[in-house]
């Protein structure tokens, strides 16, 4: 049994590089292409109005449309909702209290650079550790969920 999940790919420009490198591949058996191309799939953008690409939606608007929009969504049975390829919008929904898990990956290897997920500004959250696991070359996938606001103050590190 497969667990149909329901995609939110995200931007326009990353919805254009799924579109272009998996619509075209047709092959059942194809281990990312074949989920993918049949799934429903939403894309958050305040300009693209024709995804072209199969079971795929637009969601657009002021910011309280695409909050409302994506409330809808997370209400609706029949798998979950993940976001691929943009930290916009990761942190645009972290704004809005509209994640229930991470999934963070961690790699064994450091860039030097890149762009942070919980920049300057995101509102300050605890979380609770849900599942943790490390693939064979190393990679740490750890899912936590929001529990709050953090609560401050000092800690015993000796006891």
């Amino acid at each position: 049994m497969v667990r149909r999940r329901r995609r939110l790919p995200a931007r326009a420009a990353h919805l254009r590089h799924l579109r272009g490198v998996l619509a075209p591949r047709t092959d059942p058996d194809h281990p990312v292409a074949a989920p993918l191309n049949g799934l429903p799939k939403y894309v958050v953008s305040h300009t693209l109005k024709n995804p072209e690409w199969q079971h795929t939606t637009v969601i657009g608007g002021a910011d309280a449309d695409i909050v409302a929009e994506i409330q809808v969504l997370k209400e609706r049975p029949g798998g979950e909702l993940q976001v691929h390829g943009s930290g916009t919008l990761a942190r645009f929904l972290m704004a809005h209290g509209l994640i229930d898990e991470y999934r963070l990956w961690t790699y064994p290897v450091v860039l030097g650079e890149g762009r942070r997920l919980f920049a300057e500004g995101v509102a300050p959250t605890s979380f609770a550790l849900a599942d943790t696991r490390t693939t064979s070359g190393g990679v740490c996938v750890n899912s936590y969920r929001p529990t709050g606001r953090p609560q401050y103050g000092s800690y015993d590190l000796d006891g």
